[in-house]
């Protein structure tokens, strides 16, 4: 079965990111996006990595609402700064805290991912880990760097696929598009269960 938005099953993407967008678009996904406006507070004693994966799947169950015959994709990522949650950072006073607090620091994406087909019921899930080392950085180039790409809606405030990669002292990850925000050789292999073809 060939992947397409014109007949179903209709290919969704749960998520109003741009960055999950483009990655889907890199191995020639045209899904329909759609956000799902979920409530993203942590539940009490929840880790990075549960809170990730339980909203990851919260958003495809939202779509699924009101989408009866579709393979939702979903995913959430949470960034873990030593039991520190960092969210987007918005301006760049927050983003130069954030790039601060990191600096020297081991610090863990968790990308939760789902794939749902709200036709069949069936519900695929896993949650990949990134470990980004962060070199220790200057106050100097903190701040150029946030000049030179403010990544203000971006968790951790920068962008690995852009100058935030020189940031970094090494990253260790099985699949390192988790870090930009969906971890696709998962995402492939659950549409393969699915019985639709990307290559």
């Amino acid at each position: 079965m060939q992947i397409g938005t014109q007949a179903p099953p209709y290919l969704i993407l749960a998520s109003g990111s741009k960055y999950r967008q483009k990655l889907l678009q890199q191995i020639g996904l045209d899904p329909l996006c759609i956000s799902p406006d979920i409530d993203e507070t942590p539940h009490s004693g929840e880790s990075a990595g549960e809170l990730a994966s339980r909203l990851s799947i919260e958003k495809a169950h939202k779509i699924a609402k009101s989408h009866s015959n579709a393979i939702i994709i979903a995913g959430d990522q949470v960034c873990d700064a030593g039991g520190v949650i960092l969210g987007k950072p918005g301006n760049a006073d927050t983003a130069k805290q954030q790039l601060t607090y990191c600096s020297g620091r081991e610090i863990v994406f968790h990308t939760g991912v789902c794939v749902l087909n709200s036709a069949t019921k069936q519900l695929q899930h896993r949650t990949a880990e990134v470990f980004v080392h962060f070199r220790n950085l200057s106050s100097s180039e903190i701040e150029r760097y946030i000049k030179k790409e403010p990544a203000f809606d971006c968790a951790g405030s920068f962008k690995m696929e852009g100058l935030g990669i020189s940031l970094f002292k090494h990253i260790r990850s099985d699949d390192p598009n988790a870090l930009i925000g969906l971890p696709l050789i998962t995402v492939c292999e659950f549409l393969r269960n699915e019985g639709l073809s990307i290559a």
